[in-house]
């Protein structure tokens, strides 16, 4: 197993006297959570802990948490006002409280949220198999791929994830990837009562930083990839690689599994891929503690070697296809999701599933019954759409990253007969270095590149787009790509370009006019894919948020030409504002 050194510490102690989720004496709660009570303790009846001073009120435990921006000791007061009965503040907080709340001092807030949260809701982690899905990019095709092979094998799934919070008929809409502690044990509790049997977690580095997940540990662990991401928040790509680390080291249990994808050996700068170098640093401690065979602890995955391996594999655009080996096992896996990358998503899936000890028909089942995974390279049925093979074919997939991008368009270049026609931007108030490696990676791979707004939250969207253009420009000084695009070195009006079947770049502030330009003018024989966004359904801008969901965009601008087409006009939003 690979032990952390505060695995055991962080596993709470379990209270059987919880009253779950119908309130519960505040000593009960602190000793159920491994909090040691303060001298004068009242015995007060708690119904529910916050961290946000607006959900405060009677019968509630306030905990200040320090964040990034905002620290929760400013809201002390304002939480007491509401009518709160007990706060946790950090040791040595200024802070004062009126005779009747409760004050519960904590050398840190956060680790005694989600300890309070776990015992609050009597432990639902313990009752239920835990998976946690953590890396850059196919968290959330993991956890479709995962879920779906659970289903197949008899199991009742639940899956905190990026697009949704879900199980058994419920849906949520996901504001985080990981949610708070208060929200998470919930969550959890809920699923447990609804009959839950595993649940899939998609764990950000985000979460893992700021400590949501502590007390939590979890029965097998898969690490997907990492490349560049998240670079605002974190100071650089070790530090990044450390603390997706944890995971495996701080919240895995001490029977726990390892499942961990290796990339290729080396990436493009000679420097060895994640995956194998998380590999080998979690087989280390295994060897020194002399613990046998490793296959029990750390199950290693890839296309060319691992435990779980291909022996030889084929995909297209309807697909991949692949026959997988495992200790002796031999799957034939067959899947719709599309390119090399998403077989690398079913593979680090065939590793869990062995360690769950799901049958081998089971996971083929499960992996087959999965026909889509929502703004994951979604194809798009425009126009009359019934002929698979006929007119431009469009895409709509989530990559926002270099990595990302690199993977899908080199997917589809390989499938592509035609032109690639890319509509991407980048995110505003978000890592800034990777805008033009995103660029040079589109002009290089691309024929067509259509830089347009994002999310630009706070920023101007011209200046993000003017980065991307960057790095088309600089792939072209050092004569990096390599088609007609790259050689003409120009940008040129969008229609002009797809209308003559030419090769080239330009830049358009509206994302729906970027698409409805695609739509309009691609040549039959062309690939678009619009990128950056998958499955959301708005767009950030300075203004605030408002309705925008690519997959429909492309289907309202189909009709808005004058496409011959089955599909009714969409509609937006609460107000049905058309898409227009």
């Amino acid at each position: 197993m690979i032990k952390g050194n505060q695995a055991e510490r962080m596993t709470l102690i379990d209270d059987n006297s919880a009253r779950v989720g119908q309130g519960m004496k505040l000593h009960e709660l602190l000793k159920a959570a491994g909090i040691k009570r303060p001298l004068k303790s009242k015995n007060i009846e708690i119904t529910s802990i916050v961290a946000d001073s607006r959900l405060a009120g009677p019968g509630t435990v306030f905990v200040a948490v320090p964040g990034q921006k905002v620290d929760g000791h400013k809201f002390v007061a304002d939480a007491i006002a509401k009518g709160c009965d007990a706060v946790v503040v950090m040791k040595g907080a200024k802070i004062t409280v009126a005779g009747h709340v409760q004050r519960i001092v904590e050398d840190d807030c956060r680790e005694a949220l989600a300890k309070m949260a776990a015992a609050f809701n009597g432990f639902p982690q313990k009752n239920m198999k835990m998976i946690g899905i953590t890396g850059t990019n196919g968290k959330t095709t993991t956890t479709y791929l995962l879920e779906s092979v659970i289903k197949a094998s008899g199991g009742n799934p639940g899956v905190i994830g990026t697009v949704n919070y879900r199980y058994l008929g419920h849906e949520i809409a996901a504001p985080f990837t990981t949610p708070e502690p208060a929200e998470l044990f919930s969550l959890l509790r809920k699923m447990l009562d609804a009959g839950v049997t595993h649940v899939i977690m998609e764990v950000s580095s985000h979460a893992l930083s700021q400590k949501r997940l502590y007390g939590l540990v979890f029965d097998v662990a898969l690490f997907t990839n990492l490349s560049r991401e998240h670079l605002d928040f974190h100071h650089d790509m070790e530090e990044y690689f450390k603390v997706k680390k944890s995971l495996f080291t701080n919240h895995l249990k001490k029977e726990g599994i390892s499942v961990v994808v290796e990339d290729e050996s080396f990436d493009r700068s000679g420097v060895e891929g994640w995956g194998r170098r998380l590999a080998k640093e979690l087989m280390s401690p295994l060897k020194n503690q002399g613990s046998g065979t490793t296959e029990s602890s750390l199950v290693t995955c890839g296309i060319e070697d691992g435990l779980v391996h291909v022996d030889r594999y084929q995909y297209d655009l309807q697909g991949v296809e692949a026959e997988v080996v495992y200790l002796g096992d031999r799957l034939h896996l067959r899947s719709s999701l599309v390119g090399k990358f998403n077989l690398k998503n079913v593979l680090g899936v065939t590793g869990v599933a062995f360690a769950l000890g799901i049958k081998g028909t089971d996971i083929e089942r499960g992996i087959v019954n999965l026909s889509k995974v929502p703004g994951r390279l979604e194809r798009v049925m425009v126009g009359e759409g019934s002929d698979e093979t006929a007119g431009t074919k469009f895409f709509v997939d989530y990559a926002h990253t270099p990595d990302a991008l690199e993977n899908v368009l080199s997917t589809l270049r390989k499938l592509t007969a035609g032109r690639i026609v890319v509509v991407f931007g980048c995110g505003g108030d978000r890592d800034k270095g990777k805008r033009p490696e995103m660029g040079e990676i589109a002009g290089r791979i691309a024929d067509v590149v259509l830089i347009t707004s994002d999310n630009p939250r706070s920023e101007v969207p011209e200046r993000i787009m003017a980065e991307i253009e960057r790095g088309i420009c600089a792939g072209l000084s050092v004569g990096k790509a390599g088609n007609e695009m790259m050689r003409a070195g120009m940008r040129m009006r969008a229609e002009i370009l797809l209308r003559r079947g030419w090769r080239g770049y330009d830049l358009i502030v509206s994302r729906r006019e970027a698409i409805s330009l695609a739509v309009r003018y691609a040549k039959p024989e062309d690939v678009v894919l619009i990128s950056g966004k998958g499955h959301e359904n708005y767009q950030i801008t300075k203004s605030g948020r408002r309705f925008f969901d690519d997959r429909l965009e492309l289907l309202n601008q189909t009709n808005l030409i004058g496409w011959k087409s089955t599909f009714k006009r969409y509609e937006y939003g609460a107000g049905k504002e058309f898409c227009i």
